[in-house]
């Protein structure tokens, strides 16, 4: 035979079934104090009733009169009974000094002795007590009845034990059913709050939402994406380990409940943050990082807040400039082929034509012009990456109709980059310097565009991108390296993020990036980037400086 646990209850149940509890307990509690302090009050009230009652009697003139006679029974239990019928008593007892009845509700108790304690009396006192005689438990009140300064007679008034119980019990029955009352509207209450907190819950346990915290938390901290969630405010309400990583905000900086406005984020990515649209993979930069944008805000009748996820894409971004690069040279590769088969067709006529002089000058002088090209970009860069980047751009310039130099100046062989410089790095900040050159001097006269890479002794890598295009405004100096800024049409991939790129490429390696106007027009760039103490004394001995004014056109 099998048995099954019964399963928890959930936070719902368990809630109300405390708060039920508690107010059941709190309720009677009450009761039971009500009950008890009613109980005395009660006693209390008695004992001052029977007090005004048997002095009433005492001071009564006709009391005395009565006592005075031979017989004051026959006048006293008539006024006795009369008095214990007109008031809530439930005896009065008029006696001798002695303590011999002449009065009792019971007749066959008159002439027998009292029971209870007159000593005080007899002194002449007032005075109560709770004593047990003929009719049971009372609370009685016994005074001296006096005849000028003497003593004549005792009176007793008395309210039964049974009869204040029952009065208390009326009340305690009136506050119990208050209280059944209470309880069952505060039952209501509680089974009415409870129904929406297991709404709020699905019905779930306390060790079952438990669960479902511990894997919430897992889950936010394992991912690698960033995440984030803002209030209505626009204050960070959660945050994850990733998106503290790409935003840069460290873990013991108290970043939630703060304002995005206040995390000191770039302008544009504070935008995109602070909008009240959703953003659809948006692309933004940050000091160091790529950054690809999602947000989508969280509305219930009232914006409630948004929800933001980030995606670091800094490597994918530099791939992507290396296959545009790529393709880049594919096109220039394809063009020389095409020029080249041109050329093969021409020497081939040549020599169909019998003028085979002619031909071979023809292709000696084509030889001699491409392998000085080569020899003059090489013996100037020994850096293999950067060679094949000038190689490749002088081809996708000539293809353009834009001229492509490398200054004479220019010196930097093979070994002196250290490895905190990647490669990648160069070819984007390089790349992109170049094409935006050559993109500013197309539609020129005699377009050129100028390049000078060299190491100093400081020691710097300096890289110098000049070109014959309209130059740069002074007043947008600053503003050109900023995302999504361009004095071009937009094409199908967008504008403004090539020197943006560069920017952020210049920064994470500790450099600068200035931009200045040629005087003969057009724009120079200029990138300086810190190298290691051994690759600089490696380049001062390698060959010279950037001290001899490089960076003119050639």
């Amino acid at each position: 035979m099998r048995f099954t646990l019964p399963k928890p209850r959930s936070l719902a149940a368990q809630l109300f079934a405390m708060q039920a509890v508690l107010i059941a307990v709190l309720v009677v509690g009450y009761a039971l104090f009500s009950f008890v302090g009613d109980r005395s009050r009660a006693e209390e009230a008695a004992g001052h009733q029977a007090t005004s009652v048997a002095l009433s009697i005492a001071d009564s003139p006709s009391v005395r009169e009565s006592i005075r006679t031979a017989d004051p029974t026959a006048t006293l239990q008539p006024y006795a009974l009369a008095v214990v019928r007109d008031t809530d008593i439930d005896f009065v007892t008029i006696m001798d000094p002695r303590g011999i009845r002449w009065t009792h509700p019971d007749p066959g108790q008159i002439g027998l002795p009292f029971r209870g304690h007159t000593a005080a009396a007899l002194r002449g006192h007032t005075f109560t007590e709770t004593y047990t005689g003929t009719l049971g438990p009372s609370v009685r009140a016994v005074t001296p009845v006096l005849d000028g300064d003497r003593i004549v007679g005792l009176v007793s008034a008395g309210i039964k034990v049974e009869e204040i119980s029952q009065r208390a019990q009326g009340r305690l029955t009136a506050l119990l059913a208050a209280a059944a009352a209470a309880l069952g509207l505060g039952a209501i209450g509680t089974y009415v709050i409870n129904a929406r907190l297991r709404r709020h819950t699905h019905g779930m346990n306390a060790r079952e939402l438990s669960h479902m915290h511990d894997y919430h938390q897992a889950a936010l901290h394992a991912v690698r994406e960033g995440l984030l969630m803002l209030d209505g405010q626009y204050r960070v309400a959660l945050i994850n380990d990733g998106g503290r990583e790409l935003l840069g905000v460290g873990a013991k900086e108290g970043v939630v409940g703060r304002s995005v406005a206040d995390l000191g984020l770039p302008a544009p990515l504070t935008g995109a943050l602070l909008a009240t649209r959703p953003r659809v993979d948006e692309v933004h930069l940050t000091a160091d990082r790529v950054l690809v944008v999602n947000t989508s805000p969280v509305s219930g009748g009232e914006r409630r807040g948004s929800v933001v996820t980030l995606r670091d894409v800094t490597e994918l971004q530099a791939l992507t400039g290396e296959l545009d690069s790529e393709r880049g040279f594919t096109q220039a590769l394809r063009s020389q082929a095409h020029e080249a088969a041109n050329r093969l067709h021409t020497v081939v006529s040549l020599i169909e034509l019998g003028r085979a002089e002619e031909a071979v000058d023809f292709a000696t002088a084509e030889l001699e012009l491409a392998q000085a090209l080569t020899d003059q970009v090489v013996a100037a860069v020994g850096e293999p990456v950067l060679a094949a980047l000038l190689l490749g751009k002088t081809a996708q310039a000539n293809e353009r109709g834009v001229e492509l130099v490398v200054t004479p100046d220019s010196r930097l062989d093979d070994g002196l980059l250290p490895d905190t410089l990647p490669a990648r790095d160069l070819v984007t900040i390089l790349g992109n310097l170049i094409d935006n050159a050559v993109d500013a001097a197309l539609g020129g006269i005699s377009p050129r565009v100028t390049v000078t890479a060299l190491t100093d002794a400081r020691p710097e890598l300096i890289l110098r991108v000049s070109d014959t295009g309209p130059g740069v405004d002074p007043d947008h100096t600053e503003a050109v390296f900023r995302q999504g800024f361009t004095t071009k049409p937009s094409g199908p991939g967008g504008r403004g993020l090539g020197l943006a790129l560069v920017r952020q490429a210049v920064h994470r390696h500790g450099g600068t990036l200035t931009v200045a106007s040629e005087e003969s027009g057009g724009a120079r760039f200029e990138v300086r980037l810190p190298l290691r103490a051994a690759t600089a004394h490696r380049a001062v001995a390698a060959g010279p400086t950037a001290g001899s004014g490089a960076g003119g056109t050639a």
